[in-house]
């Protein structure tokens, strides 16, 4: 007896079942698509669609964030690195993490010195990965500028592994997905942070905690930054005062870690271990030619009290200096890098930034030293 629901007395839009196929096991379900107006759904869907990502852009640009502002991804990183190799191998890099990152400033350094340095800086890291990265670059001969904060520095510790492997093999879908985002996105998206990602927005709501989990509060959006990663301080940290103190209440928890070891290691031996892989590095650098410069910025307030009771100078930098043979800049040693408005302790406002950059200069130049024969 045929099935109830066959095909053959079954109208049509109904799904066709086993029993209308014998022998076939488990057939594909195959049913009419009624009609709809379909046009009319996409155009509502589209225009939901656009009014939710107006909203939040709106939020956004009314909290503060602005556009353009492109994101400090790998992918930027690796366009300035190859930008060493695709030159003269002349140019004046900077490596460094968030000080020289914020504080130096490429546009007023290109005015008074004609040529625009190569920002490698990456915020919230070590630089000791890119300075053992162009140690081994034999195509780079030119300046290098190396940033010291000190519990960065001379930690280690980094928050990008593996960048300079990045920029070597990035694959042509990496390398186009960034050109897509910031040729699409970044120039015009204030939202399109990674602070103001949605996931990242849930998650620093003030869920309940948990007993016995130490939570510490992620660094907050900081500064802005240029298609060449030419950055500055982000005004809201400068102009708003509780943007300000959450930026400040940040910084704290961070002061109240002990100095950082690894195992048995003291912080002492951890610093003597990265102080080493500088000296060696300066070493292969200067053997070619290259003229390198350890900058330490401006720090002050609980921030700059912090570095010194937990990366004394004397063990810390003046040790860099004497072993490495290098010249070094230190904020504390000049007048005329002294005196500027910190907002949150640690980096310079774009105003300052520039003051400084403009300081600074010729006390790069003035640390020339001849090149190991």
């Amino acid at each position: 007896m045929p099935s109830s629901t066959s095909s053959s007395s079954a109208g049509a839009g109904v799904r066709l079942t086993a029993a209308d196929r014998p022998g076939v096991a488990q057939p594909v379900p195959m049913r009419d698509i009624p009609p709809r107006p379909w046009r009319g759904i996409m155009l509502v869907a589209a225009t939901i669609a656009l009014l939710l990502v107006g909203a939040w852009e709106w939020h956004w640009r009314t909290f503060g964030v602005v556009a353009p502002d492109y994101n400090n991804s790998n992918g930027e990183w690796a366009i300035q690195r190859r930008r060493v190799d695709s030159g003269d191998g002349r140019q004046t890099v900077i490596v460094g993490s968030s000080r020289l990152l914020f504080d130096l400033q490429l546009p007023v350094w290109e005015r008074l010195t004609g040529t625009r340095p190569i920002q490698l800086a990456m915020e919230g890291t070590s630089p000791m990965f890119a300075l053992e990265d162009l140690a081994k670059d034999p195509h780079f001969g030119g300046r290098l500028l190396v940033g010291v904060d000190p519990d960065l520095f001379f930690t280690g510790r980094e928050n990008r592994e593996g960048l300079a492997k990045f920029a070597r093999d990035e694959t042509p879908s990496q390398r186009s997905g960034e050109w897509l985002s910031r040729t699409l996105l970044e120039p015009y998206f204030a939202f399109y942070d990674s602070d103001y990602a949605l996931p990242t927005v849930l998650k620093r709501q003030p869920w309940p905690r948990r007993d016995g989990v130490r939570s510490m509060v992620a660094v907050r959006k900081l500064f802005v930054q240029d298609a060449d990663r030419g950055t500055a301080m982000w005004s809201k940290v400068e102009h708003d005062p509780v943007y300000n103190a959450l930026a400040k209440r940040i910084w704290t928890q961070f002061f109240r870690l002990p100095p950082r070891g690894i195992g048995a290691d003291s912080p002492q031996t951890v610093a003597d271990r990265q102080i080493g892989r500088a000296v060696q590095a300066v070493a292969t650098m200067r053997a070619r030619g290259v003229e390198v410069v350890f900058i330490r910025s401006p720090s002050t307030g609980p921030f700059l009290d912090y570095e010194n009771r937990n990366y004394p100078r004397a063990t810390t930098w003046d040790a860099l200096l004497a072993r490495s043979g290098a010249r070094g800049i230190h904020f504390e040693d000049h007048p005329q890098l002294q005196g500027y408005t910190l907002p949150e302790w640690s980096h310079l406002s774009r105003s300052e930034a520039r003051r400084f950059t403009a300081a600074l200069v010729p006390l790069v130049d003035g640390t020339r030293t001849p090149a190991a024969p």
